[in-house]
């Protein structure tokens, strides 16, 4: 049995992959951003251990949530589902003044993962448009360029495969991947999505909790629990680091060193 936290877990892919790791035999925690959604979220995933809220768009809720997390131990594996879409119109403003798209997509999972006792192994969930994200990294908050929504996302899931290269190769003790569900029918994808629905949330499952040696592996990327290629710069260490120096920039929080 795995103890596994899964973030944006009240519907979607990370509420279907709770579903499958709790029929499994695993011991879920889940996450929603605030009350009246972890009571959605328990009322979907029976059996699941507990719930944690925080909303991800803002850097003091999500550092909270961080030492939430860290209160239940140290946990077998973090899926980093939680996410938000390409139909943002205008660059908009969270709270601390950042474009939504970029505090949810990229900088709380580098938070969570800077602050949370690292587990055995990190999942993050990214998309087929990280392929056209832009790795020049010196406009991150969308302050000098006209906002683009398609790209503002398609520049965050190039965050989230250039997070989880980063720590790999940063904690090699840590598996830590990134992934790609398919362009599918949840309340991100749209109705007209082609893809799987029912595959979707196969592979975070895997590499959360299998034991095949094809899972136990480290600076991967993959869809339908096989390679796929992605944008060749998510294993430049020179754009890796840019990265993470510029999620510490925005959030203050620096990128834990092993």
């Amino acid at each position: 049995m795995a103890k596994i936290f899964i973030t944006g877990s009240a519907d979607g892919l990370g509420q279907m992959a709770a579903q499958l790791l709790i029929k499994g035999g695993h011991e879920v925690t889940l996450h929603a951003r605030n009350h009246h959604r972890v009571g959605e979220a328990m009322a979907e995933a029976p059996g699941a251990k507990g719930a944690l809220t925080g909303d991800l768009s803002s850097i003091e809720e999500t550092i909270t949530l961080a030492h939430e997390i860290n209160k239940l131990g140290r946990f077998d594996a973090i899926i980093h589902n939680a996410g938000v879409g390409y139909r943002e119109r205008s660059r908009g403003n969270t709270k601390d003044g950042l474009p939504l798209v970029l505090a949810v997509n990229t900088l709380a999972p580098y938070i969570l993962t800077s602050l949370v006792q690292p587990p055995k192994r990190l999942i993050y969930l990214s998309s087929g448009l990280h392929r056209d994200g832009d790795p020049d990294l010196n406009d991150l908050t969308w302050d000098k360029r006209e906002w683009n929504g398609y790209q503002a996302y398609a520049d965050s899931k190039l965050h989230d495969v250039l997070l989880a290269f980063a720590t790999a190769r940063l904690w090699p003790e840590v598996y830590s991947n990134a992934l790609e569900p398919g362009w599918v029918a949840t309340k991100m994808g749209g109705p007209g999505a082609p893809d799987s629905l029912d595959e979707a949330p196969i592979t975070q499952v895997w590499l959360a909790s299998s034991d095949d040696p094809k899972a136990l592996v480290t600076g991967k990327y993959f869809y339908h629990q096989k390679p796929r290629q992605y944008h060749p710069a998510v294993i430049d260490v020179t754009v890796q680091d840019n990265f993470l120096t510029a999620c510490e920039k925005i959030s203050g929080i620096s990128f834990p060193k092993r």
